[in-house]
């Protein structure tokens, strides 16, 4: 059985167990499924599960602290009478290759207020993005690569 399918049905006995079905219950009974499948590792030799679920969740920290200072400086931009933001687009290669490594990393980024993916190029290696403060393209460029796009890689290869 996939560690992921166990660890969930862990997750759905330990909330059945204490009577809470409810996302409070079922995150604390996946973090204890977690913790008992960590324990019984050993059993596990060849499963790369105990190195995916940490990436994973680094990659969500990384963008929910990206979501939030993004919302502060478009909200700043928004309520203050002075106009600082600088609009631009620019490319930016990929290394990401497959179907759901791109579509994940191109969504994170529209998902973050003042970065819109407008465009993948034909060979799929340029994603152009617009950014409403491109102070620095070459800044810009290396944000999304070594933060956003490096930890999609992680989490999913």
């Amino acid at each position: 059985m996939n560690l992921f399918m166990l660890n969930l049905f862990l997750a759905l006995g330990f909330s059945a167990v204490r009577g809470q079905f409810n996302l409070t219950g079922l995150l604390t009974g996946f973090a204890v499924g977690y913790a008992a499948l960590w324990i019984s590792k050993p059993l596990y030799p060849d499963a790369a599960y105990f190195v995916r679920v940490p990436r994973v969740l680094r990659l969500a920290g990384y963008f929910l602290y990206q979501l939030i200072v993004s919302n502060f400086r478009v909200m700043w931009e928004v309520i203050t009478p002075r106009h600082s933001s600088r609009p631009g687009i620019i490319g930016i290669d990929l290394a990401a290759r497959t179907d759901l490594e791109i579509m994940l990393v191109a969504n994170m980024i529209s998902l973050t207020p003042g970065t819109l993916s407008l465009d993948i190029s034909d060979d799929r290696r340029v994603l152009y993005v617009h950014f409403m403060f491109l102070d620095d393209p070459a800044a810009a460029r290396h944000e999304i690569k070594e933060g956003l796009e490096r930890r999609v890689l992680e989490a999913l290869r």
